[in-house]
């Protein structure tokens, strides 16, 4: 969907315009994506796409296991795998096109690294330890949305599946990108 994507800005704001077609876009606020998604959705004649809550991209990301027993750091395992994600270690400093490193178990490629992803849910340090166990859907309000998934500038370590990371809505960033859910 990139140049698709980009079609609904007026300028691409991504720092890494070069990258290609099959990039990340990056460098757009929560804020930002939700303007897209109100054009996205009106454009194709309902509420189809919206951004993922943080238990659902937690979900996917570790392809809908808990990855083990006990659980791992990555969806892959315990140690850092190259061949699953663009970090600090290997990036070269940039994004990269999507698909060039291993999927997870849905066939979802760069759920670790390569750019932030933003969430739906607003920020809680404490909200897992009262939440609903089913489907949490998050805070009803906050100051900072979730991101997750780690970029190709932090270590490993912060691409684990269970990292969250936070940040006002209007942030914009080169390492913050987004991955939409599309619903029925």
């Amino acid at each position: 969907m990139g140049e698709g994507i980009l079609g609904f800005f007026v300028n691409n704001p991504s720092y890494f315009k070069n990258c290609g077609d099959n990039c990340p876009v990056e460098q757009v606020s929560w804020d930002d994506v939700q303007v897209f998604l109100q054009k996205l959705n009106s454009k194709e004649g309902g509420s189809k796409y919206r951004l993922p809550t943080e238990a659902e991209w937690e979900y996917a990301a570790r392809a809908g296991g808990s990855t083990g027993s006990p659980p791992t750091k990555y969806y892959w395992g315990n140690s850092i795998d190259d061949s699953y994600l663009w970090y600090a270690g290997n990036s070269g400093s940039k994004t990269h096109p999507v698909g060039q490193k291993k999927p997870n178990g849905f066939g979802l490629y760069d759920m670790s690294g390569n750019v932030w992803e933003w969430t739906q849910d607003w920020n809680d340090d404490n909200y897992y330890s009262k939440s609903p166990s089913n489907d949490p859907k998050g805070p009803e309000s906050g100051t900072y949305r979730v991101l997750r998934g780690g970029s190709w500038y932090f270590y490993a370590r912060f691409t684990r599946s269970s990292l969250r990371y936070n940040n006002t809505p209007d942030y914009r960033n080169f390492l913050i990108g987004f991955r939409l859910l599309k619903t029925d």
